[in-house]
């Protein structure tokens, strides 16, 4: 889903008051057609139709081939894609959307409403295995009065109904007579977007091709080919040999590995605070970690500006909640845990655990506070932050261990399923700060968001007054009271933010940081015709 992910999800974003660093020159040679953007995944996409897939791998390329109704431009602010304008009843109840004509899907078909219509029953249909239902379950009807006019009705105010309608729309006449989880537009996806997909060899690579016949004008850049290469160190290399065009950088290689004439000539790099914030997520279901004092001892024993110092070297800033410090929602009074090993210990002792036999773990009932952390192999970042954790819990008596898995098997096997003690993960987020999925009650089925377990009834009613109300500063206090909640409760330790690092090969131009990032208008980007680099 083209806003949530995460993975998803999302909160407002401006690069003002941020160190935003932008290319000093641009060129002024004419646009062009041609040439080949290389960039990396982490990992294999997941699924490549929108409803299924819920890694960010699937979604930036279902970004591309997918379009939504409406969509949010560079300063945050919602503007028409697939619908040309939309009108909003005076009681916010009712959505009438008029949708573009000429628009075809890639194999030539017309979209009309139909699909739009289509779309919404495949989310609400109980037998398609989703995370993103909820949004759409809110609608008591929809309607598409003619081929291009779709309607939509809520019992009750929805404040985010307008953004959720961002969501990738998908072709009625390719998917109405499969199962959605059996259809091969899983693997070969077929969409309205400015890309089209062109090959998937698994483990490899991922080829699109530019849409010559897009509504908004065909993209430069001819083709888009990512590469599956799971590691950024790897990443790294295969970039400053030519392989790559574009990829985020680690702090380090930021700051050290390319501060020199060679790079500089040859790469541009960009700096914003990021959509996002990465977190210590704890599996409230296990018995270990249903005291919060136990969850506070353990926020209160890391030193999170000592990870963002170490591991991001100070390009990030200290996250207390699920929102970035620059944006409306943001409650700045919550409840914080500096480091405090002293604190940490007593809160320990305070909940009965002991080191009875003096091997330097407390125990308590015949059990060590032991647990393991899982997070995912290629981001550097995640596993030295576990190390460091590791080292100052082992200073307040608790025993850590680390395991590194494979993305893939990471999700399969543990996260999805909830077989995980403790893990680092990372939250991407958009303008809007409905958190429905992730922390509400309702939400903690298999492959649902709510994974850790979270179960909090003045929270749960937070959040259904908070997506009820339009009023800016009424939604603000609910989701300050929220954000109290989740810092006394503490369900996860919330880490940090990181600066977004992005490099960008100096050949392509049209590249221009703004609110939403640098990927807003990268159908405008190109290369000019004498820098062309892949002639085919």
């Amino acid at each position: 889903m083209r806003f949530l992910l995460i993975l998803l999800i999302l909160f407002c974003c401006s690069c003002q008051n941020q160190d935003v660093v932008v290319p000093v020159e641009e060129s002024t040679a004419e646009p062009a057609y041609g040439d080949t953007f290389i960039e990396a995944s982490i990992g294999e996409p997941s699924n490549l139709l929108p409803v299924l897939a819920s890694d960010s791998a699937s979604s930036d390329i279902n970004g591309l081939v997918y379009n939504g109704l409406i969509r949010y431009d560079k300063d945050l602010k919602l503007e028409g894609e697939l619908a040309e304008s939309w009108e909003i009843s005076e009681d916010n109840l009712t959505i009438t959307f008029h949708l573009r004509k000429g628009v075809t899907w890639h194999d030539g078909a017309p979209f009309t409403s139909a699909d739009v219509l289509f779309t919404y029953q495949v989310y609400t249909d109980p037998e398609t295995p989703t995370a993103y239902a909820e949004a759409y379950r809110q609608v008591a009807r929809a309607e598409a009065p003619d081929p291009y006019t779709f309607r939509v009705t809520y019992d009750m105010p929805y404040a985010p109904a307008l953004g959720s309608w961002g969501v990738s729309i998908m072709p009625r006449h390719l998917l109405e007579n499969t199962p959605i989880t059996k259809s091969p537009l899983s693997r070969h996806p077929i969409g309205t977007g400015p890309f089209r997909f062109a090959e998937w060899k698994s483990g490899e690579t991922l080829v699109l091709e530019s849409n010559p016949d897009y509504f908004e004008g065909q993209p430069y850049i001819r083709r888009v080919l990512y590469r599956i290469i799971p590691d950024l160190s790897t990443q790294f290399l295969e970039l400053q040999s030519g392989g790559l065009d574009f990829m985020g950088l680690t702090p380090i290689q930021y700051q050290t590995q390319t501060d020199t004439p060679a790079f500089k000539r040859r790469f541009e790099k960009y700096r914003y605070l990021a959509f996002g914030y990465t977190y210590l997520g704890y599996n409230l279901k296990r018995p270990l970690f249903q005291d919060k004092r136990v969850r506070q001892a353990i926020a209160c024993a890391i030193d999170k500006q000592e990870i963002i110092d170490g591991v991001l070297l100070g390009l990030g800033q200290v996250a207390t909640g699920p929102y970035k410090p620059d944006t409306w929602v943001y409650n700045a009074d919550v409840k914080r845990y500096p480091h405090d090993a002293a604190k940490a210990k007593a809160l320990l002792a305070e909940a009965g655990w002991r080191d009875s036999d003096g091997d330097g773990v407390l125990d308590k009932g015949g059990q060590k506070l032991s647990f393991t952390i899982v997070t995912n192999q290629g981001n550097d970042l995640r596993v030295k932050s576990c190390e460091i954790i590791q080292r100052r819990l082992q200073e307040v008596g608790i025993e850590v261990k680390i395991r590194v898995i494979e993305w893939a098997s990471f999700l399969k096997e543990f996260i999805n399923p909830g077989n995980f003690d403790a893990t680092i993960l990372g939250w991407t987020g958009g303008p809007e700060p409905d958190q429905y999925n992730i922390w509400h009650s309702s939400k903690t089925g298999p492959r649902e968001l709510n994974f850790i377990g979270f179960n909090h009834p003045e929270v749960d009613e937070l959040l259904e007054k908070g997506r009820r109300t339009f009023d800016q500063q009424e939604r603000k206090t609910y989701y300050d009271r929220f954000q109290a909640i989740l810092a006394e409760e503490q369900p996860y330790t919330f880490l940090y933010v990181s600066e977004a690092l992005p490099v960008v090969a100096r050949r392509f131009r049209g590249v221009d940081a703004a609110p939403a990032g640098i990927r807003y208008n990268f159908i405008k980007w190109y290369v000019p015709e004498r820098e062309q680099k892949y002639l085919r």
